[in-house]
């Protein structure tokens, strides 16, 4: 079976793409695992976070829009300068560090496709539109309310199932200032950000042993009537 995929970006995405890319690979910090696309050394860890974000939007999204395809791999943009630990170790600090987070990505990425626009080195330029689009899926506005934004959504689905499908394991392993209460309490915030779309792929993610256990629990009562797999 072929790899799912996604519509081919017009040059001038390609080439916005490739501008957040390179940034991407200005991360000092090295991505846990192996190899950049088939590579043998290690990612810079945003660009390796970046790329299965790539890859998991085609598998939610397959006709993702080229915005979306944009800010889905901006999603993190620069994270590393505004590291969690200069917040308070609260709910409320996390809280604000993700939308000061949320708020500077999308800021520092329409600061880049609006120069590189400017500049000639994005051919044909992107419009105020296009890159305000952009910008806004990266804050995923719209993603509540009567009628929620289903590219916002699948932006959500897409960065809850890299998490479960790339970080939960490692993330959990060794933590022992994290109570499993709180890992359990993570899980079932992570599912309440889902669609039905989203659970649907995250029930079919291969996971460990402990990993299937917190999701088992973290799902109880939660899917009553359903077909739980872990």
């Amino acid at each position: 079976m072929s790899q799912p995929s996604l519509p081919p970006l017009p040059a001038n995405y390609t080439t916005a793409l490739r501008l957040i890319d390179e940034a991407h690979a200005q991360d000092p910090r090295p991505a846990p695992s192996k190899g950049n696309e088939g590579g043998t050394d290690p990612a810079p860890f945003e660009l390796d976070y970046a790329q299965k974000m790539t890859r998991w939007l085609a598998v939610r999204k397959p006709d993702a829009s080229p915005e979306l395809q944009l800010a889905c791999r901006a999603q993190h943009f620069r994270r590393w300068e505004t590291p969690r630990t200069n917040y308070p170790a609260t709910r409320s600090g996390y809280l604000l560090w993700r939308a000061r987070q949320k708020s500077q990505a999308a800021s520092l990425v329409s600061e880049l496709l609006t120069t590189a626009s400017s500049s000639g080195t994005i051919t044909p330029p992107l419009s105020a539109d296009e890159i305000a689009r952009v910008a806004a899926l990266i804050r995923k506005e719209g993603i509540t309310g009567a009628n929620p934004d289903p590219e916002a959504q699948a932006l959500e689905d897409t960065a809850c199932l890299v998490f479960l499908d790339d970080q939960l394991e490692s993330w959990f392993a060794g933590r022992e200032d994290v109570s499993e209460e709180k890992m359990v309490g993570i899980l079932r915030k992570t599912w309440g950000k889902m669609s039905e779309e989203g659970r649907r792929l995250a029930l079919g993610l291969e996971l460990g042993e402990r990993a299937k256990e917190l999701v088992k629990k973290a799902l109880e009562g939660e899917e009553e009537g359903s077909d739980v797999k872990y």
